[in-house]
């Protein structure tokens, strides 16, 4: 089962997790990333390429429910504007073993930070800026080729 969700709505990890539990895998694995706030940053605002974005999350999901055998892939994105400490986004996989259930969940999250059409403004008081993709971002997501 795969199942790709984009909306401005807060993510429920609880209600999240529970339907993917009911799939009676043996190993969860789940990310669950935040916006942060340091470097004065008040609000974080996403943009996508709706269609775009949704076909390439699941594709990326295919490709890991192929590469670890898994039973289960969630992948929960925000978009719209959001407040430090809010949920941004949330992995989950499932499969018969912890060991694929986490390597599953990692590249997930690795190849969704470079490879989805997400665009990010961050807004520090009266400043805006767009955010790029961090080389460290490239370089994770680098590791799953090949």
């Amino acid at each position: 089962m795969i199942r790709v969700s984009i909306d401005t709505a807060p993510i429920d990890v609880g209600i999240e997790l529970a339907g993917i539990e009911e799939t009676g895998a043996g190993g969860i694995g789940s990310f669950v990333g935040v916006v942060r706030g340091d470097d004065g940053v008040t609000c974080l605002e996403l943009e996508h390429y709706p269609g775009m974005t949704e076909a390439v999350l699941c594709n990326l999901a295919e490709q890991a429910m192929v590469r670890w055998g898994l039973v289960s892939a969630v992948i929960v994105h925000r978009v719209g504007p959001m407040e430090p400490g809010e949920r941004i986004v949330l992995v989950a996989t499932a499969a018969a073993h912890r060991a694929a259930a986490l390597e599953a969940c990692a590249f997930l999250i690795d190849r969704l930070k470079t490879d989805a059409p997400f665009w990010k403004r961050e807004y520090r008081g009266d400043a805006v800026r767009w955010v790029d993709a961090r080389e460290s971002d490239r370089a994770a997501a680098k590791r799953w080729t090949g």
